[in-house]
């Protein structure tokens, strides 16, 4: 057809349930990365023995709470994606550690926003005696207490305790000898990783690749 000069073309009429069939298929088929982990939170910090002291409202603990843990965390942490029956990726960084070798370890508390029993579940970092970096994964049924939190309720923050590996009990500021243990600089990162899936830290914003 020709109007005022100008050729118009007729083209086939388009299926736009086909367009919409494609796209389900599409994201079916992409990788969901996303929903198989998540970063619980990623803080550095340097830690000294008045932090320690001075800590409120307990001693040589460090507070994950507000903006330092991520707001996109899951409300619930058993549906649609199983956190509770997966794994954590545990990462310390120690940037800095006095001279010694003294055997130093954070446990990493989950305090939710609603518990059961004891109210709160805790792992924790490896022993570390030196610089360095350290991971490890932990099941997210296997550490203490986990049974105490109501998963489906979510966490509103968690709790860093700095230790020696005396055991639960070993707080840092309770040592004879502080100086090997203050001032120490770590960055802690933890990483939630969904039931069936595995830890990628390709996925892990601004972490070093390891050499």
């Amino acid at each position: 057809m020709t109007i005022l000069g100008a050729t118009t073309t007729h083209f086939p009429r388009v299926d736009r349930s086909a367009f919409a069939l494609a796209g389900l298929a599409l994201l079916l088929s992409s990788p969901v990365s996303y929903a198989q982990q998540f970063v619980l939170f990623d803080a550095t910090f340097t830690y000294t023995k008045e932090d320690a002291d001075n800590s409120m409202p307990s001693k040589s603990h460090y507070y994950v709470r507000d903006k330092k843990l991520n707001a996109d965390r899951p409300k619930d942490w058993t549906t649609p994606v199983d956190y509770r029956n997966g794994t954590v990726h545990i990462r310390i960084d120690v940037i800095e550690k006095p001279e010694g070798g003294a055997p130093t370890t954070w446990t990493l508390c989950y305090i939710p926003n609603k518990g059961q029993k004891n109210g709160y579940g805790c792992t924790g970092t490896q022993v570390y005696k030196e610089k360095g970096v350290y991971d490890r994964d932990v099941k997210m049924t296997e550490f203490w207490q986990n049974e105490s939190i109501v998963w489906e309720e979510g966490i509103k923050e968690m709790h860093l305790v700095m230790k020696d590996d005396s055991g639960g009990a070993g707080h840092a500021h309770k040592r004879p000898d502080p100086e090997k243990f203050f001032p120490t600089k770590v960055r802690i990162t933890m990483i939630q990783v969904a039931k069936g899936g595995k830890y990628d830290p390709k996925l892990v914003p601004d972490l070093p690749e390891k050499k």
